[in-house]
């Protein structure tokens, strides 16, 4: 954690006003805001590679987690003068760009943190990303879905991260080399999400509404869109437990691992053995797949 003054803390040569230090964000957890600012400044590497140059939606909880909680898009005033903006269908985001950014929202209690999935001022996608959504509050069938999902992947010749949303979901990732676009992943990502649910039709389905989905896991393909957000690898996520949206080895998924098993009482130990699974993946040739698809393939 950076050196701190009372009530203040600088950060790369700014200035950050630290407020209530004690108040439990997480209580089952006993993390206060002072162990969540430095848990974030742990996390930071890796959760701002994610965030960095992205439209940035954030999660606040003023109270912690058992409190109220508000969405903000649009970027809070007054806004210091080292947070950078841009602006898409007229709202201001908040554009991440390093730790003085990252520890001012974190003091505003700002808990989660979803980017897009593409830069800002860009349409393109900055990765390829397959959301598998439970339809149970606690579904142990989800690292099974997700070993599926990856053998039908490395058939196709595609390697790929699993990481867990931190809540009750799985999204399974692709670096992809830049031009790709998002209908041209929309495409194979129905075209695996059809084979799936033939394959598996007792794990898998494609069916939006969740009151027609029963117990099934909803294999979304049409999250990876424009305008849309996904909670970053390395997010924080408001639960009890403090879990962290965790990049996993394919080996963990055979073994199980659940979502919960990953908090920001443990991530920092993780991190410094595992090192950012994601990064360590080259961008794959999915435009060679998606060449051979029907042309009317979604």
């Amino acid at each position: 954690m950076p050196a701190a003054t009372k009530g203040t803390i600088t950060v790369d040569g700014q200035q950050i006003s630290i407020t209530n230090p004690d108040k439990p964000l997480w209580p089952e957890m006993g993390i206060t805001k002072q162990i969540y600012l430095q848990k974030l400044a742990a996390l930071s590497p890796y959760l701002l590679r994610y965030c960095k140059d992205r439209l940035l939606t954030v999660i606040r909880y003023p109270h912690g987690v058992p409190g109220m909680s508000f969405y903000q898009k649009n970027a809070p005033e007054p806004l210091p003068e080292f947070v950078s903006t841009a602006v898409q269908d007229d709202i201001t985001y908040i554009v991440l760009q390093g730790l003085p950014e990252l520890l001012w929202l974190g003091n505003l209690a700002a808990l989660e943190f979803h980017p897009s999935l593409h830069y800002a001022g860009s349409t393109l996608p900055c990765e390829w990303m397959i959301d598998l959504d439970p339809s149970l509050e606690v579904e142990p069938r989800i690292m099974e879905a997700a070993a599926v999902v990856g053998e039908v992947l490395r058939s196709l010749g595609l390697a790929s991260v699993p990481k867990t949303s931190g809540a009750t979901g799985v999204q399974i990732i692709v670096p992809v080399k830049p031009g790709v676009t998002f209908d041209d992943l929309r495409r194979i990502g129905h075209f695996v999400g059809r084979y799936v649910t033939e394959k598996r039709p007792d794990l898998f389905t494609l069916e939006r509404l969740k009151k027609h989905r029963g117990d099934k896991i909803y294999f979304d393909y049409l999250q990876h869109y424009g305008g849309k957000t996904l909670a970053a690898p390395y997010t924080p996520r408001a639960r009890p437990l403090a879990t962290v949206s965790t990049p996993l080895l394919w080996e963990e998924v055979e073994r199980g691992v659940k979502p919960t098993d990953f908090n920001l009482l443990n991530i920092e130990e993780r991190l410094s053995r595992l090192g950012d699974l994601i990064a360590k993946v080259p961008p794959q040739p999915v435009e060679a797949i998606i060449a051979k698809l029907p042309s009317g393939q979604q």
